[in-house]
């Protein structure tokens, strides 16, 4: 397991994390296996979506936006009501396949970490689990 730092830089923003999950794949010197990514934030989410058009994170992030404003009737004293729930909705995990040592992502995808709540210094976790036996799990 590897904690992992990331700096956020605006109130909402998705960051392609992807190659930095890879990184712990690869140190994990896992053939075949299972890739949990984990966020242990209330006010930020872990997603997997496309990676080709930047503009698509900018769209998700503006939908997220109208369908959850900043602003509005919320209760919770702290003011971040809309950040817990767009958090809830995305999700705190994902779990990838590992297949001959990389993440089994589809041509257009990537892990996105989703800031709801910034900018701030953040975390996520990465597990990585071998399955299979041992010896079809180390790459040569």
């Amino acid at each position: 397991m590897k904690q992992l730092s990331i700096r956020t830089n605006s109130r909402s923003e998705m960051i392609d994390i992807t190659r930095a999950v890879e990184s712990v794949v690869e140190e994990a010197n896992v053939r075949n296996g299972i890739c949990y990514v984990f966020v242990p934030h209330t006010t930020a989410a872990v997603t997997i979506n496309e990676n080709a058009d930047p503009d698509v994170p900018r769209d998700i992030i503006m939908e997220l936006e109208k369908v959850i404003p900043y602003q509005d009737n919320y209760r919770h004293r702290e003011g971040n009501s809309a950040a817990h729930v767009k958090a809830s909705l995305i999700g705190s995990s994902e779990t990838v396949l590992v297949e001959g040592g990389r993440l089994l992502l589809g041509t257009w995808q990537s892990l996105f970490f989703c800031e709801f709540d910034g900018p701030r210094t953040r975390k996520y976790v990465v597990k990585v689990v071998a399955t299979g036996s041992e010896t079809e799990n180390r790459k040569s």
